[in-house]
């Protein structure tokens, strides 16, 4: 028995490979598949199935095209219904592969058919279970995804996760393996830990949504409380799961056309297309396209794309650091956007030997600012760091304005002020200045290093309270207020 865990880390997502007797099973695969045919190849075994945990939200996965390409049958859990050809397991079936064989255990809650896979032994031992966003490790997945239309709501779908968990996976011994699809840094928890898998005893005794004295009110109580809004793109790539997408060899044979700087520029107009640049934040704030918005590939890349780009058929365009082009490319796909029309062949060099325009980005560092506050010269302060980012602390008389909702507050901030704008580290505030910029304002400061930079310093800070000491109440009323 053979099983592994694919960790991709900047969408903190989690595929499995699990073999046996020469025959595989892949479970909640990402977009590209050529990892998996590949492992598959070097292994000499064959994909006899693709089990999907339920319709994925943050990312679109790769089960149609890996059946294509394989002939393996996609499994998914009791109630899913989808535009293609699936197996709809039944509560309690069970399916062998080599001389392992997996029970199928339906889980809702996260979502209706929401599925755990629980693998037993060759000797039939229960071995692990794979819960997909139904458990994770310090948490559980979040019930407020799958509503429809308010005849399901999210306490309902709390209190089938409450009776999922206690009925379904709380039974099972305690040296079972849990092995998720997530980590620390989804948007499909709360409170995950960074830590990938653990045993379930272990959960038992400091998951605090498996607590043996918790009723289901309690539970339910506990994981709607301070959900922020899911990301935009979340329900549209749970339709392309469930739907069908294109197929991800076109999307990166198109992605891949190097345009040389006239025909970039051509391109960008006659599409109406939006210019992505994924290198760094320094080397945007030095010259980039006028336009453009930064988006750094050394960050949380695709899913800032989904939060911040509404259109999943937008035609994009990027500029990327050298040989790392199908990287991007791929990334975008994995979280629905298929219409990369092409890269800036020799990038930003090539472009300004070209002759063509080159905007840029005033980025000062942390001390130069404590120097402006000092002599008057900071009208504005954008903290666009999370509302429990700032309510811990934040620098005097500044304005939390999160980068997730940056299109939603554009109307609250005037084009002919002055905005200085901090995250935590710089990614997130050059983001949000870029943004800025491309929609017209003349005159926006990033800070460098953001808030890390910024405490070391002088500067008026305000603690509002430990966040240990905030009640939920509190954040709940701080996240309406950015949010209206």
């Amino acid at each position: 028995m053979k099983v592994e865990q694919i960790y991709t880390g900047c969408l903190a997502e989690a595929a499995y490979y699990i073999e046996s007797d020469g025959e595989a099973v892949i479970i909640d695969p990402l977009r590209e598949t050529r990892p998996y045919l590949e492992k598959l190849e070097k292994e000499g075994a064959t994909l006899k199935y693709i089990f999907e945990t339920h319709f994925h939200a943050d990312f679109v996965s790769g089960h149609l095209d890996l059946a294509k390409k394989t002939g393996a049958t996609i499994v998914y859990g009791p109630t899913a219904k989808t535009n293609f050809d699936i197996h709809e397991t039944k509560d309690g079936e069970q399916i062998r592969v080599g001389k392992l064989t997996f029970e199928v255990l339906h889980t809702p809650g996260h979502t209706p058919e929401s599925t755990t896979y629980l693998l037993k032994d060759e000797s039939g031992k229960d071995y692990a279970i794979f819960t997909g966003d139904t458990l994770f490790i310090g948490d559980v997945g979040r019930p407020d995804l799958a509503q429809k239309s308010g005849s399901i709501t999210k306490e309902d779908l709390g209190g089938w996760l409450y009776d999922s968990l206690r009925n379904k996976i709380m039974v099972l011994a305690d040296e079972v393996i849990v092995y998720p699809a997530h980590g620390a840094g989804s948007a499909c928890g709360k409170n995950m830990s960074s830590e990938t898998w653990d045993t379930l005893g272990n959960q038992k005794r400091t998951n605090y949504a498996l607590r043996a004295d918790m009723t289901r009110e309690e539970f339910i109580e506990e994981v709607t409380a301070g959900l922020m809004p899911p990301p935009q793109y979340f329900a549209k790539n749970a339709a392309l799961n469930k739907g069908g997408y294109e197929s991800f060899d076109e999307v990166l044979n198109k992605g891949m056309q190097g345009l040389s700087p006239d025909a970039f520029e051509l391109v960008a107009e006659a599409e109406d297309a939006l210019i992505i640049d994924t290198r760094s934040a320094g080397d945007f704030a030095e010259g980039h396209i006028p336009g453009s918005i930064f988006i750094g590939i050394d960050g949380s890349f695709a899913p800032w794309v989904g939060a911040l780009v509404p259109d999943l058929k937008q035609a994009i365009l990027v500029v990327t650091p050298e040989g790392r082009e199908e990287e991007v490319v791929t990334r975008l796909s994995r979280v629905g956007y298929d219409n990369t029309l092409g890269y800036l062949s020799g990038g930003m060099a090539a472009w300004m030997s070209a002759g063509k325009e080159v905007a840029d980005t005033e980025s000062i560092d942390a001390h130069t600012f404590e120097t402006r506050i000092r002599e008057k010269q900071v009208p504005h302060v954008l903290d666009v760091r999370k509302p429990s980012e700032f309510m811990a602390h934040h620098v005097m008389d500044a304005v939390n304005f999160p980068l997730d909702y940056i299109n939603q507050n554009m109307h609250k901030v005037d084009r002919k002020e002055t905005y200085y704008l901090h995250c935590k580290s710089g990614y997130r505030s050059m983001v949000a200045a870029s943004i800025l910029q491309a929609r017209g304002f003349a005159h926006v400061v990033d800070i460098k290093g953001g808030w890390n930079a910024i405490e070391k310093t002088g500067i008026a800070l305000t603690d509002y309270r430990c966040p240990s000491t905030i009640s939920q109440d509190e954040m709940d009323a701080a996240l309406e207020k950015v949010l209206s």
